[in-house]
């Protein structure tokens, strides 16, 4: 792109910006509420994985995303561990198209948010002397098309159509 293209009559810089400024733990928790009877069973446990996408607009060109996820492990019907953490990451996006602004919060941000996640979840799996556990990589995308089927869905049996951005799950507007 030509710099006359990307400068505005006034002078401003119109190019796309997208930048992740910070990642962070959010929240984060560990609850073995059946230790220390629960370490003598010799079952192997079950392992049950939620996750959940939210986020908010902090500023014209700011947003924070977030992702949840919960691990509980169960062996028979005892909870072994519950896990339960969410990262964040404040990302810069300026002079992106409003139909372009959606999938790149609830796509690639998560995306790029998710290795830090995984990887805090097993550290602290692992500093509680607990079996590794090693997250599945997820498919964003997918959740993203889920998430905007179910929108599209809910907006015809309500009778209505909304017109404004779509921030992921959870996420506010301003």
């Amino acid at each position: 792109m030509s710099q006359e293209n990307s400068t505005a009559a006034n002078g401003a810089d119109t190019s796309p910006v997208f930048n992740l400024q910070r990642v962070y733990i959010k929240d984060m928790s560990l609850e073995m509420p059946n230790a220390p009877h629960i370490f003598l069973e010799q079952n192997a446990p079950g392992v049950e994985v939620n996750i959940g996408i939210g986020g908010q607009r902090l500023s014209e060109s700011m947003f924070e995303v977030t992702i949840t996820i919960t691990v509980t492990t169960k062996i028979d019907d005892k909870v072994l561990y519950l896990i339960e953490a969410t990262q964040g990451g404040i990302f810069e996006a300026a002079n992106i198209p409003a139909e372009q602004l959606d999938p790149l919060l609830g796509i690639v941000c998560p995306t790029m948010l998710y290795p830090y996640l995984r990887a805090n979840i097993a550290d602290a799996i692992t500093r509680a002397s607990l079996p590794p556990l090693h997250l599945a990589d997820v498919n964003f995308q997918m959740l993203y098309q889920q998430r905007m089927e179910q929108l599209q869905q809910e907006q015809l049996n309500a009778g209505q159509s909304d017109s404004g951005i779509i921030l992921p799950p959870g996420a506010t507007r301003q």
